[in-house]
């Protein structure tokens, strides 16, 4: 059984199938992300407001842009507004934007039409009466910012998605623009390439095909032996197989077959998948039962719990959508947004990059990326004559020749940084970085990171996926820079020294998808994992501190430049705050780091909610660890009370790790409707069973009073507020979640500590 996509689909579905999406904002400029189903010229206007929101005022900036062809159906642009007079925006007032839309007939459709049709009469992507999305720029002061941060939200996990609690926090503040959130930072997987739920691929796979008006021919087997398959020929629930043997990928290992049955592997279903994870308008209004799709009862089993976690999924899609046009929205890859084990080691290039299949789903995967991210992140680099614009032109080629364009796959290929391929042995090439090796790429391929400013902080967001550093004497399995030399200084050092000297800036964020440092547990079942080579099971080399050499030089590049800075990180699919105080030898004032994760949005797991408990107290508290290190060269070592150390002497700096506990759970003073939250059917199922509630112990609230975590999914809210008699300040970061007992409501768990030294950093007793 096939999802009908032919006939009478698209002329039911609105212009729009996703979006509005508010991106890159500053006071000269705005810009808003859209994907359409015709070819459009796309007006974006932006207006001031009065009586807080309520009233519009006059058109400020203005911008048009035609939209990029990438399928039959499937037309996208990221439309950028300037001031024609030098009007800009100011910090502290609401201002609205509009979208108008004009098709090949030169008909004209205002944004409230071009959201509804007959399948979707009431849209609304408002919070005032205008019915105009809103949105206000960051403060002059840091105690009246508020940024929103989190990660992994995969659409079949379990749980209740945690996004949609963003649109109660903008509903409850939509006209108090010092409180409303400013800025969405999305640390990584966005969307899941792997691990994708069978029912998700049975709707991704067909609606990709449709979006695009053909069949792409998916290149399997070796470098010079290849035959080619469409997607329809490699059905949901069934692509282990040709995932992992044919596409060399890695997330199907140690058993672990599921997370690749249902890999996708089109340029469509990338496109497809991105749709469905923003928007409700393409997704089916019913499923077909596992018994119509297939005869084996454990997949019966399988599908039928997917298909009851992908509905809760959808059925708050409409917040979500609302949420994301109302707050600039920021982005970084993580792993899945292409593949599991991306880029980890080099073991997995060579695997990956050196197979046909697999170097073509990587390079689809970069493309849907390119165009649904990072097109708004740095939508600069999409203008006239820049890298952006000819990836444009060249993924609207392919489309067009209906993947046949050999010219437009190698330019498709360079600007999102490929890496060149060794024609004796289908490998990918590498070249040197110091003393690391790094993946050759075109001089030409777009830039992934980036950074934000505002009158009082700035983002620096680093791409630690693309620039990593491979050793070029250890085994290919082991851990790399996350960042190589160069990329160090270019997406870390650099930004850094351009606001070095006196500013105005009070805060300084930096976005590293992966942890920088990871619970105790954790580090320890790494390094097992790396003496008995087993680094795919869990991701050996993805956290910072394995490679102590490359953290060491991280820390000194930040702490060269910055007394205080905040990392925002996901990734593990749980949330917590560490800080880090870190002393140069012979510097009376130590430099102070505050690790800031919010993960996952939805993708909770058994562990997960296990450490969410009082039980991670009991059985595994966090200790206070310390390290020393040298600059030259860069190195650090963890000291234990345990045991002896046989290190080098004199070294240049030490530092200590806390962990902040979470305050008591917290209800905040606005509540949304919870029926708007949790389909009817779940709600039902809860209701059915609370008398047993006082017997489920596990599900009380006493028991899920943790300390050190929160492990349900969740997404986080960063403020700051002035220390009493002090130049610094207090950084508070709320994790919301839905509770776990009767009645389910929103509920928040606070961490907070000021950015002075750990009363710890004392204790370090260095050798020499």
């Amino acid at each position: 059984m096939k999802y009908q996509t032919g006939g009478e689909f698209f002329p039911k579905l609105p212009l729009i199938l996703a979006g509005p999406i508010l991106q890159h904002t500053e006071p000269e400029s705005v810009t808003v992300w859209i994907a359409l189903k015709h070819s459009c010229q796309v007006e974006l206007k932006v207006y001031e407001t009065t009586n807080h929101g309520e009233v519009l005022g006059n058109c400020l900036l203005q911008g048009t842009r035609s939209t990029c062809a990438l399928g039959r159906y499937l037309h996208i642009v990221a439309v950028t507004a300037r001031s024609k007079v030098g009007d800009c925006l100011t910090n502290e007032y609401i201002y609205a934007y509009d979208l108008e839309f004009t098709i090949a007939d030169q008909s004209r459709h205002t944004l409230q039409q071009a959201l509804c049709s007959s399948s979707f009469p009431d849209i609304s992507i408002s919070y005032f009466g205008h019915q105009k999305p809103t949105f206000v720029l960051p403060p002059n002061r840091l105690p009246d910012l508020r940024i929103v941060h989190a990660s992994c939200r995969k659409p079949h996990g379990h749980g209740f998605d945690a996004l949609p609690i963003l649109d109660g926090l903008i509903a409850a503040t939509a006209n108090q623009p010092r409180k409303r959130p400013h800025q969405l930072f999305l640390t990584g997987d966005q969307i899941y390439g792997d691990d994708v739920a069978a029912p998700s691929l049975w709707v991704a796979s067909t609606l990709g095909d449709a979006l695009l008006g053909w069949e792409e021919q998916l290149p399997v087997g070796q470098p010079n032996n290849v035959c080619y398959v469409t997607p329809q020929e490699l059905p949901p629930g069934e692509r282990a197989k040709v995932a992992t043997v044919q596409a060399g990928f890695t997330a199907g290992f140690s058993n672990k077959t599921a997370k690749v049955s249902s890999h996708l592997l089109s340029l469509g279903e990338y496109y497809a998948t991105y749709l469905l994870a923003w928007s409700p308008v393409c997704w089916p209004h019913q499923f077909p039962q596992g018994k119509q799709v297939t005869r084996d009862r454990t997949a019966i089993r399988h599908w039928n719990q997917a298909v009851r976690d992908l509905r809760q999924f959808i059925y708050t899609l409409g917040k979500v959508r609302r949420a994301i046009a109302n707050t600039p929205t920021y982005s970084i890859f993580d792993d899945h947004d292409v593949t599991d084990d991306w880029n980890l080691n080099q073991a997995w290039c060579l695997r990956v990059l050196g197979m046909p299949l697999g170097r073509r789903v990587v390079q689809n995967a970069l493309l849907a990326y390119a165009v649904f991210q990072a097109w708004g992140n740095t939508p600069k680099q999409f203008t006239s004559d820049q890298p952006g614009e000819k990836l444009l032109l060249a993924a609207q080629a392919w489309s067009d020749s209906q993947g046949t364009d050999t010219d437009a796959y190698n330019a498709i290929a360079r600007y999102v940084g490929m890496p060149a391929t060794d024609p004796r042995t289908s490998l990918p090439c590498f070249v040197p970085d110091g003393e690391v090796l790094i993946l050759d790429r075109d001089s030409q391929a777009l830039t992934w990171n980036y950074t934000v400013r505002s009158h009082c902080h700035e983002v620096i967001v680093l791409d630690t996926r693309t620039w990593r550093g491979y050793s070029a004497e250890d085994k290919a399995i082991a851990p790399p820079m996350l960042l190589c030399p160069q990329a160090l200084k270019q997406q870390l050092q650099k930004p850094l020294q351009q606001t070095s000297i006196p500013t105005n800036i009070q805060a300084t964020f930096i976005v590293a998808p992966t942890n920088v440092f990871g619970l105790k547990v954790i580090d320890w079942v790494h390094h097992c994992q790396l003496r008995s080579g087993k680094v795919f099971s869990t991701d050996v080399g993805d956290g910072w501190n394995i490679h102590t050499e490359a953290l060491a030089q991280f820390l000194t590049t930040i702490f060269n430049q910055r007394q205080q800075v905040i990392i925002l990180s996901g990734d593990i699919h749980y949330g917590c705050v560490g800080r880090l105080s870190y002393q140069p030898t012979n510097v009376r004032s130590p430099s102070i780091l505050v690790h800031l994760t919010a993960s996952a949005l939805k993708n909770e797991e058994t562990l997960t909610r296990l450490i969410h408990t009082r039980l991670k107290d009991w059985l595994l508290p966090e200790k206070v660890r310390h390290w020393i290190g040298w600059k030259h060269p860069p190195d650090m070592v963890e000291l234990s009370a345990r045991r002896k150390h046989n290190v080098k002497p004199h070294p240049d700096w030490h530092c200590t790790l806390e962990w902040i506990p979470r305050d008591r759970i917290q209800t905040p003073r606005w509540q949304s409707d919870i029926s708007s939250l949790i389909t009817p059917w779940k709600r039902a199922q809860t209701a059915k069973w609370q008398w047993l509630q006082p017997l489920i112990f596990w599900q009380s609230r006493w028991f899920q009073e943790g300390r050190e975590v929160v492990g349900l999914n969740n997404i986080a809210l960063v403020q700051f507020e002035s220390a009493e008699a002090s130049s610094s300040y207090k950084v508070m970061q709320d994790l919301y979640w839905l509770s776990s007992w009767y009645p389910t409501r929103i509920v928040y768990s606070r961490f907070e500590t000021q950015m002075i030294p750990n009363s710890f950093l004392a204790e370090v007793k260095t050798p020499g």
